[in-house]
């Protein structure tokens, strides 16, 4: 509109708005400071297209009004030229990200130093010099040359003619705000910083060149580039006339900062409508705390005493890591690389950090070889398929929602293997990020098999790190040098690299969703008696699992035994993985596959996964199933199946296991809990005095008083379950001729029983006794204690008891400290 002219080549709308302005100052007074945002494509002047060579500084009678305190710019203009692929005319900056690249395109590239002329030479990139041979102004045509613009008086020139006189515009007048600044999170968004997606918009585009992908360290990188850009004295003149900078650094303006509370914004759909746009738009909410992942590696480095680092080439956003308590620096940076696809390299005394690409790598031909002729210049070799897992997991806190631990997997649409690789990250990723970094791994595995082995002079600068095209013969490719042993000749290992794994967009998969803010809700919490086993302690105490959704944090677990005053026994801090059976559980023998139908329980949290044998043959996924008044049974699952939202499918089990066997129901029915057994589990004290009487637990949130209603209350008495031996094995009866009967059986023990090496268990008690017990017709008729597994009843004592000839004998081994363990038994009839 302001390049709408009149007659005599006058600009009525500049002139409406000085008129406006004057009425503005009449309101608010001379104290206000008044300016135009005027869009970056027009503040400077106003070029018509038509080869007539005019060049009007239409705004001029604006900027020089009295009325107006500063130039008001949104600004918007590109940064970079940046295209996918390694040959691409700014390829040789290596990133997108690098800050020096950012600050070097602020007053420089497109607008300040070329130009395109047309949209074929921008495809082609035939940059064309931005000039003035007539009268050596180059900066009237720069649209990026805030600093001669400024201080440099305007003539216009009409028909290629030089006006003597200067326009109103005094130079170095006024300062200049930056009315708007801002980028999109989105790939390549630098490119053309104000282009948004917003399906329900008109202006709704890509950046020029993008892949559309989520970038929100291009939006960083991209703030950090202008205010240190015009921080800097060299770039940002002092006015003689206010005595201020030309570019007010306190008067950058970054869009958006949006007044809806992040992370309901974007997360509740319900509410806002267009939270499908926060992930690849403008918004600064959410992503203002997150730290560059130099800026971490860097701290970790520092806390660490190393100082002699370089991470000009490390480039990731980092929205929360959590290392865990007592890990090293080197644990740490191991987390970060592995998730962000980077390496760190030792160079002449210097620790250097940088991303994994194939950006210009050097080409390696047979010329540059040390030795050999041809392709045995080079020994290749590809690691089998069976070294290589065709599926990996990976578990992360999940950003943009409720920070609750997700799990992401990927796997090869072919593979037929059942490998699985887990890991689990203390970072807050999003879900497309950590989608991103499982592919990556995946790709990364099968492209990595491909090794090459070939020897460099030693004046080859080549080193770790650095990626080669390797010319030789047959060999073809590009590689990542892996290591180096210097001893005369540099002997190279490398392993295969394709570009695409690393250039590859991040999958979006929009807002994940936030849960509505609500009052503290009582947890859910079971206490319980867990049999012993490795990495429980064997004692009377009983265990407590708690989890809710959402997660108070902490939870708080006090015990009592009259209700009037209540002990803090313990503080757990990890939600249990605890869900509910949608179907029954039919008993099955234990020591064998129970191959029966798959077990549907739906967790409340938590993910599960797949083992293979070996796996759990030593003890994982291990859970345990109790219903009010039976229990608890510990059983194992081979494979768990997601078949709904937090819903899994359990099968090929383990049942009765850690000595549970005679505590497998007959029916567990639907309802039944099921716990798994991990470390989020806490043991609760107990005092072996208190074994057998009942004990009051409330349980809840941390922060919460032991009376608060969000508290749940529970009752439980504890067995001494991890104290009670094992049930006899292979109770076996024979009737003899005189009519006796002989009874043998095999002990069996509840600790350190897995070995093959000894010839028999430990013992696992004080000494070795038994009780034997007989009943007939709903009555005990003898008891007796034995010290070795073996007993016999004479037929004298059979008569003596009245048994007849259908009875019951059961057998358990007996504990100094719980009394009979779980019994053995057999009926005899005849």
């Amino acid at each position: 509109l302001t390049q709408v002219r009149g007659a005599a080549d006058s600009f009525p709308a500049v002139e409406q708005l000085r008129a406006l302005a004057g009425e503005v100052r009449s309101i608010l007074g001379p104290s206000v400071k008044i300016g135009y945002a005027a869009d970056w494509s027009e503040y400077f002047g106003y070029h018509p297209q038509d080869g007539s060579g005019d060049v009007y500084f239409h705004l001029d009678p604006l900027w020089a009004d009295a009325e107006i305190d500063f130039i008001g710019i949104d600004n918007y203009m590109p940064v970079t030229d940046w295209r996918d692929g390694p040959d691409h005319a700014d390829a040789s900056w290596g990133s997108i990200h690098d800050l020096s690249y950012l600050k070097a395109n602020i007053a420089g590239g497109e607008g300040f130093d070329w130009y395109y002329r047309t949209a074929e030479a921008e495809a082609l990139q035939i940059r064309t010099p931005i000039t003035d041979g007539a009268f050596a102004e180059p900066w009237v045509f720069r649209y990026k040359d805030l600093k001669n613009w400024w201080q440099e008086p305007h003539h216009n020139r009409t028909g290629g003619a030089r006006d003597e006189a200067p326009t109103a515009w005094q130079p170095g007048s006024k300062p200049i705000w930056f009315t708007e600044i801002g980028c999109a999170a989105i790939d390549k968004g630098t490119n053309q910083p104000n282009k948004f997606l917003d399906p329900k918009s008109s202006e709704s585009a890509l950046p020029k060149y993008s892949n559309g992908g989520r970038d929100d360290l291009i939006q960083t990188q991209y703030l950090r580039a202008v205010r240190q850009f015009w921080e800097d004295p060299s770039n940002n003149p002092v006015s003689d006339v206010y005595d201020a900078e030309m570019v007010d650094p306190g008067r950058m303006f970054v869009w958006a900062w949006d007044a809806r509370p992040y992370p309901f914004f974007p997360g509740d759909g319900s509410v806002w409508s267009d939270g499908e746009n926060y992930a690849r738009g403008h918004w600064l909410n959410g992503r203002s705390t997150s730290r560059t992942l130099a800026g971490v590696v860097s701290d970790i480095c520092g806390s660490a005493g190393v100082t002699d680092v370089e991470t000009d080439r490390l480039f990731g956003i980092v929205r929360g890591f959590t290392p865990a308590p007592g890990a090293g620096a080197r644990a740490s940076l191991q987390n970060l690389l592995l998730t962000y696809g980077a390496d760190a390299i030792e160079r002449d005394g210097k620790l250097v950090f940088r991303n994994r690409s194939v950006r210009s790598p050097q080409i390696v031909t047979l010329d540059d070889l040390a030795s050999g002729e041809g392709a045995s210049a080079i020994a290749c070799t590809r690691a089998p398929e069976a070294e290589i897992s065709g599926r990996v997991r990976l578990g992360f806190v999940e950003a943009d929602a409720d920070y609750e631990v997700r799990s992401v997997d990927a796997i090869f649409p072919d593979e037929a293997s059942v490998g699985l690789a887990e890991s689990e990250v203390p970072l807050t990723l999003t879900s497309g990020e950590a989608r991103g970094v499982v592919d990556r791994w995946l790709s990364e595995a099968r492209v990595a098999r491909d090794m090459a082995a070939f020897a460099l002079p030693p004046s080859s600068d080549l080193s770790a790190g650095d990626t080669v095209r390797i010319d030789v013969g047959d060999v073809q490719g590009t590689y990542r040098i892996d290591r180096v042993a210097d001893g005369g000749l540099k002997q190279i290992e490398a392993v295969r690299v394709e570009a695409g794994i690393y250039d590859a967009a991040i999958p979006e998969d929009g807002s994940p969703g936030v849960g509505p803010v609500a009052a503290p809700l009582p947890v859910w919490a079971e206490v319980l008696d867990l049999p012993a086993a490795p990495g429980r302690s064997a004692s009377e105490a009983p265990w407590v699992a708690a989890s809710s959704r959402p997660w108070p944090g902490d939870v708080a677990v006090y015990s009592s035994r009259d209700g009037a005053s209540w002990r803090l026994d313990d503080v757990v801090s990890s939600r249990a993985v605890m869900g509910q059976t949608l179907n029954d559980l039919a008993a099955s023998a234990p020591g064998v596959w129970d191959r029966g139908a798959a077990l549907n329980v739906r967790f409340l949290s938590g993910a599960l996964s797949s083992v293979d044998e070996a796996t759990l043959f030593s003890g994982g996924n291990s859970a345990v199933i109790l219903a009010p008044g039976t229990g608890p049974e510990v059983f194992q699952f081979r494979d768990a199946d997601l078949i709904a939202p937090d819903t899994w499918a359990l099968s090929k089990r383990l049942r009765g296991q850690q000595g549970t066997d005679a505590l497998i129901a007959p029916t567990w029915p639907t309802g039944s809990t099921v716990i798994l057994l991990d470390a989020a589990l806490t043991e609760l004290p107990l005092a072996a005095g208190l074994l057998e009487a009942p004990r009051r637990y409330r349980i809840g949130p941390a922060d919460k008083p032991v009376d608060h209603a969000a508290f749940v209350e529970v009752t439980h008495q504890a067995t001494g379950l991890a104290l009670m031996p094992y049930r006899p094995a292979h109770l076996t009866a024979r009737r003899e001729a005189d009519g006796s009967l002989s009874l043998t059986w095999i002990r069996r023990t509840r600790i350190d029983g897995d070995s093959w090496l000894l010839a028999d268990v430990p013992l696992g008690e004080t000494e070795e006794r038994y009780l034997v017990q007989v009943s007939s017709a709903g009555a005990l008729r003898r008891e007796i204690s034995v010290t070795a597994p073996l007993w016999t009843y004479s037929a004298a004592d059979q008569a003596a008891d009245g048994v007849g000839t259908a009875f019951t004998i059961e057998v358990a081994q007996i504990s100094d400290r719980v009394g009979p363990g779980h019994k053995a038994r057999i009926d005899i009839n005849g």
